[in-house]
């Protein structure tokens, strides 16, 4: 079988292999493992290559550039029209030769290889639809636009779709699917934190996590609020974020006009066994960001027992079957406040929560997912 991939992933070319980010490439090698030649389509840059950066693994790989370009603005727009016709011989071209094609959406890529795939509806397809599938929320017109395309059995033929979460007024072409961070081999046993209150005589901490950039996007600060208010009503909590990104600054800042030094560390960024210990001594993960596709912190915290409150986008309300593992921030901070401490004053929901995030979340390991890609190329590959 001869594999096709469309991605906006910039790559980078060094010493006979091709580099791109790390979670991206981890995850396609799995695809990769099961099959005969590889034909990878998108752009490529002259940059170094990066610590999170990892190379494809497949002896029968190519790769055809594409110029780089975006729709974030007017000249832009203009720039992307004179390079379209190159853009849609490339990616036809390639459709052409290939058995099997795999869309990476939403992206600019994404957007040319899904009017491209039109032409062709008998070619076996699959696209990883790595954004949020919500057709509700508010989104750039290009993603609703994607998503329009593939959700339509009569533009989209003998396509799976892969989407996180489950959806309602769905077409035949979407299927729910999931990614992994740890495999079988990591499972170990994890005791579950005890909440226990201060009182007098006990002072142990509750311990609050943030993983993720520090963007306005991720909204930090919410959290740093959150655990704020929390030691204002006289419980002992502390905030370990870890991360970087242009929110630094702001959140820094307030944590030494509010003398929260104690409260809240800033790690910056970690390496992921560091990280993962935080998830394994940590009560609670907390993610108030605005939009996600797969939220991937979650989902570790969740294989930790570290309970995750985050807010109710994407598939995050099926992933903590709507407060059942976990809580759903609804951006009101009193309204948080209370929710959160009517699960630290009960020990045995936090217990049960945070025992039942574990179990659910320890289904989806790397294990799984790559017998889940291999069944679903064997069955793609018998049509």
């Amino acid at each position: 079988m001869k594999f096709a991939i469309y991605t906006h992933v910039n790559h980078v070319h060094k010493e006979g292999k091709i580099y791109g980010y790390g979670p991206y490439i981890r995850e396609m090698n799995v695809w990769l493992n099961y099959v005969d030649e590889v034909e990878v389509v998108g752009p490529f840059t002259d940059r170094n290559v990066l610590e999170i950066d990892l190379a494809y693994r497949h002896s029968r790989l190519q790769y055809r550039r594409i110029p780089l370009f975006s729709l974030t603005s007017k000249s832009e727009i203009l720039k992307t029209f004179f390079k379209l016709p190159v853009l849609f011989w490339v990616i036809y071209k390639s459709m052409k030769r290939a058995d099997h094609l795999h869309l990476r959406c939403p992206g600019n890529v994404g957007l040319i290889a899904c009017l491209v795939q039109i032409l062709f509806p008998s070619k076996i397809k699959t696209a990883k639809y790595a954004g949020n599938w919500d057709m509700k929320s508010k989104q750039p017109w290009s993603y609703r636009f994607q998503k329009w395309i593939l959700n339509n059995t009569f533009l989209t033929r003998n396509m799976q779709v892969l989407v996180y979460g489950e959806w309602e007024n769905c077409s035949r072409n979407i299927m729910p699917f999931f990614t992994a961070s740890y495999s079988e081999k990591d499972k170990k046993d994890v005791q579950i934190r005890k909440l226990l209150v201060p009182s007098e005589n006990r002072k142990e901490l509750i311990k609050f996590l943030f993983v993720g950039t520090l963007s306005e996007g991720k909204r930090p600060f919410y959290a740093v609020q959150l655990v704020q208010a929390l030691k204002n009503k006289g419980y002992a909590v502390t905030l370990d974020i870890y991360g970087e990104g242009n929110q630094r600054a702001i959140v820094e800042e307030y944590i030494n006009a509010q003398l929260l030094k104690d409260t809240v560390i800033l790690h910056g960024n970690k390496n992921a066994e560091t990280v993962l210990n935080a998830y394994q001594e940590s009560h609670f993960l907390i993610l108030p960001s605005k939009s996600e596709g797969w939220p991937k912190v979650v989902a570790e915290a969740m294989f930790w027992g570290c309970v995750p409150v985050a807010t109710s986008v994407s598939c995050v309300p099926f992933m903590v079957d709507r407060g059942n593992r976990g809580g759903l921030l609804t951006m009101n901070l009193i309204e948080d406040v209370e929710n959160l401490m009517f699960c630290i004053e009960d020990d045995l929901i936090y217990e049960k929560m945070a025992s039942k995030a574990m179990d659910w979340s320890r289904q989806y390991t790397l294990d799984y997912f790559e017998s889940e890609v291999k069944a679903l190329l064997k069955e793609e590959d018998k049509l």
